[in-house]
């Protein structure tokens, strides 16, 4: 810093000004993480992200530099009230005031007139720029498939579609007076949050035991479940999708099941793309259920790499309740209950060789929306039984007298079946205890 200070002290500040907007204008040619600068460049994202944006000059200058991480255009105004952040699909215009304060954020893809973004005019005005920057990169991702601009748009157009079938279909069967938890675990698509903005639409499908009491117990307590993302993405091969809403009647009423009109080709376009289920964390599934959803989609899951799926399902519980990957072959777990000697689980994981076995699963591809209830049905279960063996998992550890822990083993059966063996409470000899975990 000190050679920098005298290399500098007899240049004029607008030369160095002008020095620094130049570097900051050239475009990045590689990523910040591999480029010889980039501790540099990490350091300067660091720096802008824990300062306070509060005068105009300091909130566009923070605007523009958002736009370069994300690999958008940007453009101010003459008057520099107005910043643009465009792409070849979108555009997006943020409005301030002479103050630096934001009055509107508007977003306009290609063809549609642009609309005012509450959630984007929120995020700016609290200086929340990493949300907002995920939804510049949600935005972006959207038109990730291959081909020109007219390929992108109706990619675009046929996710619009899609998501028209899926709000009409959380409608059916909906009584006035329903609440969130009885439609994330009942409606035919979980409780659906419709695209706002850059924000993708999301599908809740499932919540705990434990979050509905948690529920009950503290009114107006939001419990969060298990969620998915609807989105589009390119792919390798060709897809027929919709270009138009295909659900027949949305005032079907009772038990019926919605009913949709074919993909012909007066309908449908093959495109480079298929929508996807996509969920914030990985979930595990047993092959049962990875065959039932390949079988209801007719598209195969890729890139699964089988474990046992006990395996995965203590792996996976144990990094979200330690906020840490942690790779172990621990099976020994103590968990303390209300009013109870403390319980000793072993969870017996089988091995490659037996038929329980699963991957984690980090999106589901499909085409038609017909298959989206089925398909939440299935991570319903699925969900369901994950939630109870990840009860007997703790990252709690027992140095005291054992003498007055009671044991249990969990051994996995077929399909969504096993058995609990525990030492019988009066005779001296081995218990066991056979469930099924169906969901209703």
């Amino acid at each position: 810093m000190e050679q920098l200070h005298l290399k500098y002290k007899q240049k004029p500040w607008t030369e160095t000004l002008k020095l620094v907007h130049f570097c900051m204008d050239k475009p990045l040619q590689r990523r910040v993480s591999d480029a010889p600068d980039g501790p540099l460049l990490s350091c300067m994202e660091k720096i802008e992200r824990t300062l306070n944006a509060k005068s105009l000059f300091s909130v566009m200058n923070r605007l523009e530099s958002l736009c370069k991480q994300k690999g958008l255009n940007v453009h101010v105004s003459p008057s520099g009230t107005a910043c643009y952040m465009t792409s070849d699909m979108f555009y997006i215009e943020v409005q301030l005031e002479k103050d630096g304060k934001v009055m509107d954020v508007k977003l306009a893809h290609l063809g549609e007139a642009p609309v005012v973004c509450d959630n984007l005019v929120q995020h700016l005005r609290m200086k929340n720029y990493d949300a907002f920057g995920k939804i510049l990169e949600d935005l972006s991702n959207l038109y990730q498939i291959p081909g020109n601009s007219e390929i992108k748009a109706k990619g675009y157009r046929a996710l619009q579609a899609l998501e028209k079938d899926l709000f009409s279909m959380s409608l059916l069967d909906r009584a006035q007076d329903v609440n969130r938890i009885t439609e994330v675990l009942h409606g035919k698509v979980g409780h659906l949050v419709p695209r706002t903005g850059g924000t993708p639409m999301n599908i809740e499908f499932y919540i705990s035991p434990y979050q509905v009491l948690e529920a009950e117990l503290n009114p107006g307590c939001q419990v969060c479940g298990k969620k998915a993302v609807v989105t589009v993405e390119g792919t390798d091969t060709l897809h027929k999708l919709s270009l138009s809403p295909l659900l027949v009647d949305s005032e079907a009423g009772g038990d019926s099941h919605p009913a949709f009109l074919s993909l012909t080709d007066e309908l449908s376009m093959d495109l480079p793309a298929f929508f996807v289920l996509k969920f914030h964390q990985p979930i595990p599934m047993s092959s049962s259920s990875i065959e039932k959803i390949q079988k209801l989609t007719g598209i195969q899951i890729t890139g699964l790499k089988l474990a046992p799926l006990y395996e995965l399902i203590v792996q996976s519980t144990l990094k979200e309740k330690c906020s840490e990957d942690l790779s172990t072959h621990k099976s020994c777990f103590f968990v303390s209950l209300p009013d109870c000697p403390k319980h000793c689980y072993f969870i017996n994981k089988g091995s490659e060789k037996t038929d329980l076995v699963g991957a984690l699963v980090s999106k589901i591809p499909f085409n038609h929306p017909k298959c989206v209830p089925g398909v939440i049905e299935i991570l319903r279960h699925q969900a369901a039984y994950n939630s109870l063996i990840s009860s007997c998992v703790s990252e709690k550890h027992i140095n005291e007298d054992d003498s007055e822990l009671l044991y249990f083993e969990v051994v996995p059966h077929k399909n969504t079946s096993f058995s609990v063996f525990f030492l019988h409470p009066v005779k001296e000899n081995l218990a066991c205890e056979k469930s099924n975990v169906a969901f209703i």
